[in-house]
Formats: C-alpha cells, sequence, structure tokens
C-alpha cells in the first residue's frame, strides 16, 4: 500500500539512477547465472568424464581447468556484484517509483522470467532427448538438475519481487537468496576440491615444465646420437652456440634441483632424472583442447603424448612423488645415423 501511494505520488517521475541499478541487477545476474552454470558443468565433465568422449591418458594439461578457473573468477566476482546491486535496487524502490521506474523494473523482471521459463523448457527437451537415445549419465542428471534448481530458484524470486512482499511471507525473499548464495559457495568448494588448490595447481603446472624440459633433452640425446653415432658424456656436450640450445633451467634450481642425465651400461641405453612434487595425474579426458606436438624426430612422426594433450595413452613419463629417473633406448633401426640416409 505504502509502495502504491509512493508511486501516485511520483508520478511519471524517471530515475537515472535507477535505470542503471536496473541494469546492473540484469546483467550481474544473468553474467553469474551463466558463470555458475560453467563452473558446475565444466566440473562435473572432470569428475565424471563420458568414456564416449575420452582417452585415457597420463599427465597434467592446463587447458583442461581453464573453462572451471574462467568460470570460477567469473561468478567470484560478479555474485558479490549482483548482491550489492540488487541491495541498492530494492533500497532505491523502497523510497518511491515514478510510473516510468516501475515500467523499467517490471520490463527487467518480466525479461528476468522469460529467460528462466526458457531455461526450464531446453533443460526439459534435452533431457528427454539424451534419455531416448540412451545416453543418460551421472553427470548429465546432474547437469539438468542444477539448471533446473537455478531456474526456479531464480523465477520464483523475482516472482516473488512482482508481485510484492504484501502478497507473500515476507522471508521469502531472504530464505530464497540464502539458497542461492548457499548454492555458489558449494560450487566454489567442490570445484576446488576437483581442481585442487591454487597452491596443488601450481605443483601440477611445474611437474609439467619438468617432463617438457626432460623431451627436449631427450630430443637432443637422440639428435646427438644421430649427428655422432655415440651418446654425449654429460648434459655440458649437448649445448651448442651455433643452434643456440642451451640446457634448460629446473623450476626451483635455487632449492638444488638439477636434471640428471646417466650412460647406462646397455648400449645406446640412458636415464634421464628429475624430482617431482606430486604424482602424475592420471585418468579419462575428454578429446578436444590444446594440442602441443611433440618435438620432430627426423623421419618419424610421433603423435602427442601427455603432457601434451591429443595423444593416446602414452606413459613414457609415469612418476611419483620425490626422484623418478626413465631409461630410454635408442632403436638404430628408427633413429639412423644422419650420414646413412
Amino acid at each position: 500500500m505504502e509502495t502504491q501511494q509512493n508511486e501516485v505520488e511520483n508520478g511519471s517521475k524517471f530515475s537515472i539512477g535507477f535505470f542503471f541499478l536496473c541494469l546492473g541487477v540484469f546483467i550481474s545476474l544473468i553474467t553469474s547465472v551463466v558463470s555458475f552454470l560453467n563452473l558446475v558443468f565444466s566440473t562435473l565433465d572432470k569428475r565424471f568424464p563420458d568414456v564416449l568422449n575420452s582417452t585415457y591418458q597420463y599427465g597434467y594439461s592446463t587447458y583442461e581447468y581453464e573453462g572451471i578457473r574462467s568460470a570460477l573468477a567469473t561468478l567470484i566476482i560478479f555474485f558479490p556484484v549482483f548482491l550489492v546491486v540488487s541491495y541498492f535496487w530494492k533500497k532505491f524502490m523502497k523510497r518511491g517509483l515514478g510510473r516510468i521506474d516501475v515500467f523499467i523494473r517490471k520490463l527487467v523482471i518480466y525479461i528476468i522470467l522469460f529467460l528462466s521459463s526458457l531455461v526450464i523448457v531446453v533443460d526439459l527437451v534435452t533431457l528427454v532427448r539424451y534419455f531416448i537415445s540412451g545416453e543418460i549419465t551421472t553427470r548429465f542428471v546432474y547437469k539438468v538438475v542444477s539448471a533446473l534448481v537455478v531456474a526456479v530458484l531464480v523465477g520464483g524470486y523475482y516472482i516473488y519481487m512482482l508481485r510484492g512482499e504484501r502478497d507473500l511471507h515476507p522471508k521469502l525473499g531472504i530464505f530464497l537468496g540464502s539458497i542461492g548464495a548457499l548454492l555458489v559457495l558449494s560450487a566454489i568448494v567442490y570445484s576446488f576440491s576437483v581442481m585442487g588448490s591454487p597452491a596443488k595447481q601450481r605443483q601440477y603446472r611445474l611437474d609439467d615444465r619438468r617432463i617438457n624440459d626432460l623431451q627436449g633433452i631427450q630430443y637432443q640425446v637422440i639428435n646427438y646420437w644421430q649427428q655422432k653415432e655415440k651418446l654425449p658424456a654429460t648434459l655440458e656436450e649437448l649445448k651448442s652456440p651455433l643452434t643456440g640450445y642451451s640446457l634448460p633451467v629446473p623450476p626451483e634450481f635455487e632449492k638444488g634441483e638439477k636434471y640428471e642425465y646417466n650412460v647406462l651400461s646397455k648400449p645406446l641405453a640412458f636415464e634421464l632424472c628429475a624430482t617431482f612434487a606430486l604424482p602424475i595425474p592420471k585418468g579419462w579426458s575428454e578429446y578436444g583442447g590444446e594440442v602441443r606436438p611433440m618435438p620432430y624426430f627426423e623421419g618419424v612422426k610421433e603423435s602427442a603424448s601427455f603432457p601434451y594433450t591429443g595423444g593416446g595413452t602414452n606413459e613414457s613419463w609415469d612418476h611419483q612423488t620425490g626422484r623418478a629417473c626413465f631409461e630410454r633406448t635408442i632403436d638404430k633401426d628408427i633413429y639412423p645415423p644422419f650420414k646413412n640416409n
């Protein structure tokens, strides 16, 4: 009743500030909802990979978590912005709105309700389609439930806003808002449990760097053999001012970390050693994503392997925490001396 009286008193008053608050609520809400669903979907893809679209792989690829990181960063910023803008939006409405302001408010709410209804309809259609095709999986069910819950919560809250507190229980809005905040917090915590903490992600990336360095050294040793028909006695022999090659520096060389190279007693056999922070990640990984090719070997085309995405199940760099050595033996038929070519 008080709101209606304020609207009459304000007449056709238009507030530019209220217009931008409405715009802020709309943009921050849509961005929060989209980033929330992207976060949930990306996390579920990693937690429950579909074996029909995956290969079992060894190693870490930073690109695999890019979807989770982007959605997580967006949600962490935009959801609090939505809460703050919504607070001032409702506070502004209590002071009274003109007819134009009321029209803008209703327009924004109706658009939000329309989008929520659209999400529910598309969600149900997708569920039926996948059910008919027999592709129901755990992660798909979770995705459908997540989208439905978000659509119902958003729709219910803004129906409450549209009808006004005089028609509904005054604590309903607080309840729906609290449920939304709890869902966002749960999604953030769960994504970190699947992806790992920032410190763990950094350790994986450092281990990925170590494997990349060892692969580069391995290529140089093979190239050295093809050029001189003998293995280098030490890694220092691989340095070349003509080609510009220099030995890679371990990520934590300040702590005494170094790469080890040893010639073994077997013909054309050697080993490379490094110290790793974590065991190599293993598991099903979805197709697609960044593809980084293996170093090219003369006369041989190698498929990419982990930690390079896009390849098959290459276990040649499998390791646990701590010092790990990888024994290699050069096959003369695959890597013949260059002078014989």
